[in-house]
């Protein structure tokens, strides 16, 4: 059986801008692996409504999961939750349960819960509230795309929420050689190889170590037999 696929959409000038480098996707990457949802496709967008509509549409209809970070505070530019509303077609309110757990959180708290504030309670028709256990506003999925915060901890913790809740495949299983070899004298050899195994990725990742040229050669796949047979046929070849 084929693994459910998934996609991120990271938004946000500030990742585009070079201001803020992103770790949500290096995060979500493992976490997907290890429950056996592969993550296919990352794209980067800016804070721009039509962009991300066009995005979530185009990554909605391909994959199995979509999962986007950032853009959904209470600043002006925090456009996700509206732009996702239209992308799914659903119309987007003040829903009431998340303004009862903002509302309490900013009463624990002493502050107000102004308008700003109230901007991130903004949770379209018919999803479903993500918790957030680090700063209690909540992210939300709508049909297959699951909408979260950009910050890394609230991300994180939002994603622990979300994943026990989803479908997985068989965990992607990996195994890797070193070979003290470049790449161009053994890509002929390791094609050959890859193409005998054709439910299997295998990849090559070049390196230079004290001026000398090596490659780490890594299998993948989900079933531990054909792995281990592929990694004695490496061995043999490399080894």
């Amino acid at each position: 059986m084929t693994n459910p696929t998934a996609a991120i959409l990271v938004i946000g000038d500030e990742i585009l801008s070079g201001r803020t480098r992103d770790s949500n996707m290096h995060h979500l990457a493992q976490e997907l692996t290890r429950i056996g949802i592969t993550l296919r496709e990352a794209r980067v967008v800016a804070d721009v409504h039509a962009d991300i509509v066009a995005a979530v549409r185009a990554l909605s209809a391909t994959h199995t999961h979509v999962f986007t970070s950032g853009g959904i505070g209470p600043t002006h530019d925090d456009i996700t939750a509206d732009a996702v509303a239209d992308a799914m077609g659903a119309t987007i309110t003040h829903r009431a349960d998340a303004m009862a757990l903002l509302q309490a959180h900013y009463d624990r708290a002493g502050l107000p819960f102004n308008e700003a504030r109230q901007r991130m309670a903004r949770i379209p028709e018919g999803a479903t509230l993500i918790d957030n256990p680090v700063s209690t506003a909540p992210g939300f999925t709508l049909g297959n795309v699951h909408v979260m915060a950009g910050v890394p901890n609230i991300f994180q913790a939002m994603v622990a929420s979300v994943l026990p809740k989803l479908t997985g495949g068989a965990p992607l299983l990996s195994q890797s050689l070193r070979v003290n070899r470049g790449e161009g004298e053994i890509a002929g050899p390791f094609g050959a190889l890859a193409a005998e195994y054709p439910d299997l990725s295998m990849g090559s990742y070049p390196f230079v170590q004290n001026g000398a040229h090596g490659t780490n050669l890594v299998i993948r796949g989900t079933d531990p037999a054909l792995l281990d047979a592929a990694m004695i046929r490496l061995t043999r070849l490399f080894g």
